[in-house]
């Protein structure tokens, strides 16, 4: 599966954080050895903690709202 998207929750705020990686942070992501480590990289481009978030990573974007 190759990580497209990046969905982040931030309970701190009540925040739902999507993030569409870039080509360029799909290449990094591969450097590291933990995808929670590129992650961390990203906190102050995109404006989160990940200490106040949950996320899941993923190929393609479904969203459902009620």
């Amino acid at each position: 599966m190759e990580t497209n998207y990046l969905i982040l929750l931030d309970y701190s705020v009540g925040e739902i954080i999507k993030i569409r990686l870039t080509e360029q942070e799909k290449a990094e992501s591969e450097s590291y050895e933990d995808f929670e480590e590129f992650i961390r990289t990203l906190e102050k481009k995109y404006g989160f903690r990940l200490s106040d978030c949950s996320w899941m990573s993923c190929e393609v974007l479904s969203e459902r709202s009620y």
